[in-house]
């Protein structure tokens, strides 16, 4: 990752669990990996929809948190656009594509190795108002 910045791993430990890896980010932007496995398999044998979104709702994360306040998904929407086969690597870049207050629009292509794009993503984003993060239900 550039800028000595956390890797996601110290940041989100659902998608390092997952084994996705950031290969670029910096304010604005981000480029995440996953190799598909058996376990990402869903009833069909082909990798399950919640992997491929997981994938680029990371990607969308450490892009609206790169160095800014604290930012959570307020909203997503998903096109599947071909299967996505056991041992894929998918590569996940989202940029963001406006700001105004505490909003922002990212959109995420997510690419096969062959370079197809078999989903995209478009995530509205929200800086929350307490910097730390969502406070702790009583």
């Amino acid at each position: 990752m550039t800028n000595g910045e956390p890797a996601l791993r110290d940041l989100d430990p659902a998608s390092a669990a997952l084994g996705i890896r950031i290969i670029d980010a910096g304010r604005g932007h981000c480029t995440a990996r996953l190799v598909v496995t058996q376990v990402m398999a869903n009833a069909h044998g082909i990798c399950h929809g919640g992997v491929v979104f997981t994938l680029a709702d990371s990607a969308c994360g450490v892009a609206c948190n790169f160095d800014q306040p604290a930012t959570v998904a307020a909203g997503a929407a998903i096109e599947f656009l071909t299967p996505v086969r056991i041992g894929d690597e998918l590569t996940a870049t989202a940029r963001q594509c406006w700001q105004e207050g505490r909003g922002g629009v990212y959109d995420v292509a997510i690419s096969n190795q062959t370079g197809q794009t078999v989903a995209m993503l478009r995530c509205r984003a929200r800086r929350l108002r307490d910097p730390r993060g969502v406070a702790e239900r009583p």
